[in-house]
């Protein structure tokens, strides 16, 4: 595995170097743990000239939520506390003979900015921009096998939980409920909080639990996510509590259920990420429901929940294979609730079968 570190370093070594960069500081934890295999709280990633090196506030204890760093880079760890990693790599930076620095502006505060040139002034400081992010886009198949495990704890979880009683809990104890059932299967955590979403909460993107409890006729909406060896990934699914839906359930279910199927099979290598988005919008769209559409369809998933690319009405760009995103229309009528579907999928192209989906729950609209 050190090989695969190494090669993405030296990828992103012939970027800045190409521009006219003789090192880079790489401060964003996920970037981190993509060039270093481990991203201990507060470590940065220094790419010098002579040397690389991960340079850490406190020697890394290996927890497994941090991933052990890779035994090519040689660790540095602060002499005295309270100092700033990222200044310290800047200092050494410049003590390995290095004239410039590109560092990632996007994720440095000001404040943070500031210290980094004013303990090395000699250093050009420049700007790598999302290199690392881009660099990520595409997964390795180690990658992907994470996020498929991640799939499949996730899947269990859901499953468990269907299992159980729910008519009389509150959102929040399903959303803990779950939560545990992660941790038990084996993920090192929530991908990002559990969303459980019952009655006029229902299909609301991003819904925080509630004390409402769940009632017989509800539409229950769940999004959950594992996280296994820091990859995330996460699925979505409506149901019906304790009866029989009724005809508007059915109806809603029923379309928003066609827009995620339509929003899949247009995943594709070379496919626009506004093709996907407007493939499954259109379905919605169509039946009059424009103004209860989230603003995106799906967004890719990796080291972290959210990443590029964002399959959205506006968004540039065309989809690579081995490019893992969620699919997740949904409609949230204000009042009643709705419907959301939230699958993680990985592009593939026809001749290895299309879409690669991983997580498994049915679709199929049940009555718990």
């Amino acid at each position: 595995m050190s090989e695969v570190y190494a090669n993405r370093r030296s990828r992103l070594r012939d970027h800045f170097n190409a521009a006219g960069t003789a090192a880079a500081l790489v401060t964003r934890p996920a970037n981190v743990r993509y060039l270093a295999a481990a991203a201990p709280r507060g470590a940065v990633l220094l790419l010098g000239g002579r040397e690389d090196l991960l340079v850490c506030a406190i020697p890394p204890d290996e927890r497994p939520f941090e991933g052990r760093p890779d035994e090519a880079l040689r660790v540095h760890v602060l002499s005295a506390q309270g100092g700033d990693t990222a200044v310290t790599a800047a200092d050494l930076a410049r003590s390995q003979g290095a004239d410039s620095l590109a560092v990632e502006e996007h994720h440095l505060t000001v404040a943070r900015h500031r210290a980094i040139a004013a303990a090395a002034p000699a250093l050009r400081l420049a700007d790598i921009g999302g290199a690392v992010e881009q660099l990520r886009v595409v997964k390795d198949e180690e990658e992907i096998s994470c996020l498929r495990i991640g799939a499949e704890i996730a899947d269990q979880a859901l499953g468990e939980l269907l299992e159980s009683i729910l008519v009389g809990r509150t959102e929040r104890h399903l959303a803990l409920e779950l939560e545990r059932r992660l941790v038990d299967h084996g993920a090192d955590g929530p991908a990002f909080p559990t969303s459980v979403a019952t009655g006029p909460n229902s299909g609301r993107r991003g819904h925080r639990p509630t004390d409402r409890r769940v009632e017989e006729g509800d539409f229950l909406s769940v999004c959950l996510g594992a996280t296994y060896r820091g990859y995330r990934c996460e699925i979505g699914r409506t149901f019906v509590i304790g009866t029989s839906p009724a005809d508007w359930q059915i109806q809603l279910y029923d379309l928003v259920f066609s827009a995620q199927r339509a929003g899949r099979e247009a995943l594709a290598p070379g496919a626009a990420h506004r093709d996907v988005d407007r493939a499954a919008r259109q379905v919605l769209d169509s039946a009059g429901y424009a103004e209860a559409l989230p603003p995106l369809t799906g967004h890719g998933v990796g080291l972290e929940i959210d990443e590029d690319p964002q399959l959205a009405p506006a968004a540039m760009g065309k989809l690579d294979a081995c490019v893992p995103v969620t699919v997740e229309p949904g409609v949230h009528l204000p009042g009643r609730g709705g419907v959301r579907i939230d699958d993680t999928l990985v592009v593939r192209p026809e001749a290895d079968g299309g879409p690669e989906l991983l997580t498994i729950t049915t679709k199929e609209l049940l009555a718990l």
